[in-house]
């Protein structure tokens, strides 16, 4: 067969983390004989060599190259390209790892649509990745059409001809931002690129130590040499004028006014920070007219026209304002409906703890050059921000805890002007938005995995762009809807114990469901027919099946759920015959067609003598644990004054 595509994987010393990425490339969907493995060995040190040397004694498909340290990947992603037998080339690091169908998909959506270029979404575990990219699949892509530039790290499929057409290799030797260049170029010399947003195929990983080479330090003056490289390729393959500005407003943005801003920047040592601000001020000055910073965001141009000024001390100041900024997200309603949750929040933006106020009135004019002090540039971000507060929008996006995949979930927006104040000079910004989980296509369009899932409220408004958590909201808001049975899930809102977050688990919790609540009580059993009303959600008659054990045997019975006001009623039909002679205990499986059914107790117990069926009237958990803990108590007491005796003897 044909080799599809040739995954390159440069190497160094990357210890245990490697064995991720391993797993990953072994697992892949796309068959072992349609793509290669090649690892490219920049003269490690540790135990990698051997380990790798084994797996290609293994493994068929995949070769290992050893060479000399060269300092930095571009060299051996390069030898990697010139071994590589693949129609694509696919480049992996060596502490990340890709998603299990990641190569058959990203290859067969490339074929699809011709692309020399295909974009796979990507997940980050502690390290940002692009988001707007990834809000749908973007089958013909464009540096014009779409935010492609928000993504020039290497990890994307690449056609080996059209590399080799138009001569495209990575800078080689000890530097930074060689992948700006190799992908800058790709971009802008490809007849298409294709964004696959459905399925997060590349997960990034920062690892534990943080030794990721994007997370070192660097010197300035060698990174902003090396950045200005990837400025000469626009250059060369653009005209002068809005599309040129617009990728140059990317580097000013990601590269240089974002290294100056809040957090991030005050973290730094001073002599780290004025060598950067330095740095950055002789870039600015010297590669970007004014139409590159008049794109940005009102925060984004304070901190450009104050670079653009060689205000060093005011971009300081004007840091320690934006730190004290931050979004909050306050839930009013988690509620299901059909078969979707709805999720309410407001929205809105605070300063120190409260709500960040925004002056009413007429928008401020252009910034044209830098404010006359911090003061004034906060009046102006925040005048600029009511002004655009027509644009502003949230969203809802669910995030996988144990791999950082997000999803985008639908959201209906209504923007709220609040007065603030005595005077009503002042008011508040609030977005209101309700969002329609759908558990059967949350994910991509798929059902939403088993695991935990944190719901996180996403803000762009005026200059921010900033998530947080939704949460925590008042206490009569934070009692969460009932666990509802979707898609053969079971999907539970929850509030963490810690912090009251909004989360979801899909089939995972069992006491959190609320099950312990069914009364023995409200169980009837009649007829040979058991009815009960139980706290789950259902979207229509739900066939579901129920177990009755004993200590020597078990008996299955189909039932149903159906919905019944804020709940469902179950109702099944009791094999009597089979249950005499024994107390039974009672488990429910509400997803019987399930890839891994999942039995959940009730508190119900049945006995029979073969002709009729009873419920035993036993304790309820919650009583039971109140016995126990009471029991405790007393004879805590007990011992505690018996202690009192024997010290009072001794006295």
């Amino acid at each position: 067969m044909p080799v599809k595509v040739s995954v390159i994987i440069p190497v160094y010393n990357p210890g245990t983390y490697i064995e991720d990425c391993i797993d990953s490339l072994l697992r892949q969907s796309l068959p072992p004989d349609e793509y290669e493995v090649i690892f490219v060995d920049d003269g490690s040190t540790d135990g990698t060599p051997a380990r790798l040397d084994a797996l290609a004694a293994e493994e068929s498909r995949v070769s290992v190259i050893h060479q000399e340290n060269s300092g930095w990947s571009g060299k051996p992603r390069n030898v990697g390209i010139a071994a590589a037998r693949g129609e694509y080339v696919m480049f992996v690091d060596n502490d990340d790892h890709l998603g299990h169908e990641a190569l058959e998909r990203m290859y067969d959506y490339g074929v699809a649509n011709g692309a020399d270029v295909v974009v796979g979404k990507m997940a980050g575990r502690g390290r940002a990745v692009p988001v707007e990219l990834f809000r749908r699949n973007r089958p013909r892509a464009s540096v014009a059409n779409a935010p492609l530039i928000d993504s020039l790290t290497p990890h994307k499929m690449f056609r080996r001809e059209f590399l080799d057409r138009i001569g495209l290799r990575f800078p080689e030797g000890r530097r930074r931002l060689e992948d700006h260049v190799f992908v800058a170029e790709a971009f802008l010399r490809a007849d298409n690129v294709s964004v696959l947003s459905d399925y997060v195929c590349y997960y990034h990983v920062r690892r534990d130590d943080s030794s990721n080479a994007g997370f070192q330090r660097f010197d300035p003056v060698g990174y902003f040499e090396n950045l200005r490289e990837a400025l000469d390729v626009v250059e060369r393959y653009t005209e002068p004028g809005p599309l040129r500005d617009g990728l140059y407003r990317r580097w000013l943005r990601v590269e240089m006014v974002e290294r100056l801003r809040g957090r991030r920047f005050l973290a730094q040592p001073d002599d780290f920070r004025r060598g950067l601000f330095e740095e950055i001020h002789h870039v600015a000055k010297e590669r970007f007219g004014p139409g590159v910073a008049a794109g940005l965001q009102p925060t984004q141009q304070v901190v450009a026209a104050l670079i653009a000024a060689d205000r060093y001390d005011d971009v300081v100041a004007f840091a320690e304002w934006e730190a004290g900024v931050a979004l909050s997200a306050e839930p009013a309603r988690v509620a299901w409906a059909d078969g979707t949750l709805r999720i309410e929040f407001a929205a809105e933006f605070t300063a120190g703890g409260t709500p960040l106020l925004f002056p009413g009135g007429a928008a401020p004019a252009p910034l044209d050059g830098a404010p006359l002090d911090v003061a004034e540039a906060i009046a102006w971000v925040c005048a600029d921000s009511f002004a655009r507060f027509g644009t502003a929008t949230a969203d809802l996006l669910l995030r996988e805890r144990s791999t950082a995949a997000q999803y985008f979930q639908p959201v209906e927006l209504t923007r709220e002007i609040m007065p603030a104040g005595d005077d009503g000079t002042r008011t508040r910004l609030v977005l209101r938005a309700s969002a329609t989980v759908d558990p059967a296509a949350a994910a991509g369009g798929e059902p939403l995995r088993g695991g935990l899932w944190d719901a996180h409220a996403r803000v762009r408004l005026g200059g921010w762009t900033k998530e947080c958590r939704v949460g925590p909201g008042p206490r009569k808001a934070r009692a969460a809807a009932s666990a509802g049975v979707v898609a053969d899930r079971v999907v539970l809102p929850y509030w963490t114990d810690r912090h009251g977050y909004l989360s979801l688990d899909v089939d995972r919790a069992g006491k959190r469901l609320g099950l312990d609540r069914l009364s023995p009580d409200d169980t009837v059993v009649s007829g040979g027919r058991l009815s009960a009303p139980v706290p789950l959600h259902v979207p229509g008659e739900t066939a579901v099946l129920l177990r009755f054990t004993s200590p020597d045997a078990s008996v299955d019975a189909p039932g149903t759920l159906s919905p019944a006001g804020e709940g469902a009623l179950l109702e099944a039909a009791l094999p009597v015959a089979d249950l005499g002679g024994a107390t039974w205990r009672t488990t429910l499986c509400p997803a019987p067609d399930a890839a891994e059914p999942r039995f959940l107790p009730l508190p119900l117990s049945l006995s029979g003598d073969g002709r009729s069926v009873g419920v035993v009237r036993t304790p309820r958990p919650g009583t039971v644990r109140r016995l126990v803990r009471g029991a405790r108590r007393m004879l805590a007491v007990a011992l505690g004054r018996k202690s009192d005796r024997g010290r009072a003897g001794k006295a």
